[in-house]
């Protein structure tokens, strides 16, 4: 009987090695992922060709999917590295704060829209969700948080909002460079992360079509806001990958089981395909 159920492995300096790709392509690789979240296209295009090297060589067909990292909403640095925040204190994200003097009172952010998507009761969500701030009034540039659960806190971790709703476009200046990477390297599919709707899938794919790339498009659900216009999303990708890390944070570990099951059970309804 065939294997329905499709590998998808992620090439990075573990895998640099001729020996350990091929045991991958013989283990049943089916879809290799880079990350252009990280390392130099130098890197990445060396993978490939070894990769690529490694398939002549066996009776395997292998895929290659370059995931775009899509918006970074991170905070910046803290001067000793890290704080520790205890709950009931105060603590703000403040623009006007260098991206390298976060002390225990303040911290500066990468994400200047952040005023404009948060007002007075919103819950900010730091590490992963390992930190909660609530929000108790945005003012100029900053945003005032009380700590709710506490924790120590390090240098450019993430931010999320509970429920989503940070407006960061999907596609950066960085993406469109990728982009455009993917498409010499003639990858299989490239993946979108943070689609917020199907206009963004749109926009990836003419991109990539400008570039002469046939390449097919993954949207990667991991804002809560996508789940408004999921059926569109899906009609408009190849496929879609529940990014459980990011939708995790934003809808809370218990929404997320019931969310998965529904977006399976709707990209098989409509044709597609659900990684």
């Amino acid at each position: 009987m065939p294997r329905r159920t499709k590998i998808i492995a992620t090439l990075g300096p573990a895998t640099d090695d001729a020996k350990t790709m091929q045991g991958l392509i013989q283990c049943g690789l089916d879809l290799a992922r880079i990350n252009l979240s990280h390392d130099t296209h130098s890197r990445h295009r060396d993978r490939v060709r070894a990769l690529r090297a490694c398939v002549d060589g066996s009776s395997r067909h292998v895929g290659l999917l370059a995931d775009l990292q899509g918006p970074k909403i991170r905070i910046g640095r803290f001067r000793e590295g890290s704080v520790v925040l205890k709950e009931g204190e105060l603590f703000a994200i403040d623009l006007t704060c260098p991206l390298d003097e976060g002390d225990l009172h303040r911290v500066g952010t990468t994400y200047g829209d952040l005023v404009r998507d948060v007002v007075r009761g919103n819950t900010l969500l730091l590490d992963d969700g390992a930190i909660a701030l609530w929000v108790n009034e945005v003012q100029d540039s900053v945003v005032h948080c009380r700590v709710v659960v506490g924790g120590e806190l390090s240098n450019h971790k993430g931010i999320n909002k509970l429920g989503g709703g940070l407006s960061a476009p999907a596609l950066t200046d960085k993406d469109k460079i990728d982009i455009r990477f993917a498409a010499e390297l003639g990858a299989d599919y490239v993946a979108v992360s943070f689609v917020r709707n199907a206009d963004d899938v749109r926009k990836a794919r003419t991109l990539l079509r400008e570039a002469g790339c046939q390449a097919g498009i993954i949207a990667k659900i991991e804002r809560a806001e996508a789940l408004n216009c999921i059926e569109e999303i899906i009609d408009a990708s190849d496929a879609i990958m529940i990014a459980r890390g990011d939708l995790g944070v934003e809808l809370g570990d218990a929404e997320l089981p019931s969310v998965q099951k529904r977006l399976i059970r709707l990209a098989q309804e409509r044709n597609s395909v659900a990684i």
